[in-house]
């Protein structure tokens, strides 16, 4: 169809385009010979979806490598599309580590949508929230002034619960009721009976792992593996 004369830019009343639809359905060979021939990189629809946010949606990190090779705006044109937000949202992790290894800002907090840990707390997208806060996004960052643990708590997930208290999440935050995350759920479920384990001083390894990620910031976050520490810190 190129070969015949047909424009790889025409787009539909939405303006979505053969790009948005390639990166959509994860095709990256499509996508390939799209760029080549002179696509759009970064043409937004009526909705602000971006190619880049396409590829998060279907979750495909080579829709993802091309794109950027071929100058991608990593940062949204508006917060109502956000590439590591969809991500995160859907469980897609190799797209989240793709694009914070990328430069994207981990912590960005869209008002509506909070941060993309929030969002992946929310969807209880356990992956997703772990290799968040591996690369360094902020543990008591959410949306407003509910913490990811709030959201965690609500949801009843011992896995997140654990997960970010592990990374050094506030306990004793409280939201915009005045709640704390262990006040969202009933003492007596697994959740509450965590956090009364929890409620005491944090333990010796614990302080040894929130000191360890500090050092480090958060762009060396992946040589912490390559330390010579015992596995169980």
């Amino acid at each position: 169809l190129i070969h015949q004369g047909s424009d790889v830019n025409l787009v539909t009343a939405d303006q979505v385009s053969p790009l948005h639809e390639a990166c959509l359905g994860g095709h990256a060979a499509c996508a390939s010979v799209l760029l080549k021939h002179g696509a759009q990189v970064n043409g937004v629809t009526v909705d602000w979806h971006t190619p880049l946010f396409s590829a998060c949606v279907s979750g495909s990190v080579d829709c993802l490598n091309l794109l950027l090779q071929h100058g991608a705006n990593l940062h949204p044109p508006c917060d109502l599309a956000s590439p590591i937000h969809e991500a995160a949202k859907r469980g897609h992790v190799q797209c989240v580590e793709f694009l914070a290894s990328n430069g994207v800002n981990i912590d960005h907090n869209i008002k509506h949508l909070g941060t993309p840990l929030y969002v992946a707390c929310e969807n209880q997208q356990v992956s997703c929230a772990k290799k968040l806060l591996e690369s360094g996004a902020n543990v008591n960052s959410g949306k407003g002034l509910d913490s990811p643990l709030h959201v965690a708590s609500r949801n009843c997930s011992v896995e997140l619960v654990t997960l970010l208290i592990d990374f050094g999440a506030d306990i004793w935050v409280k939201n915009a009721e005045g709640k704390r995350p262990m006040e969202l759920v009933p003492p007596s479920s697994p959740v509450g009976r965590l956090f009364l384990q929890k409620e005491g001083p944090l333990s010796l390894m614990q302080l040894c792992r929130l000191c360890i990620r500090r050092c480090f910031g958060h762009k060396q976050h992946q040589k912490i593996t390559g330390l010579l520490l015992p596995d169980e810190l």
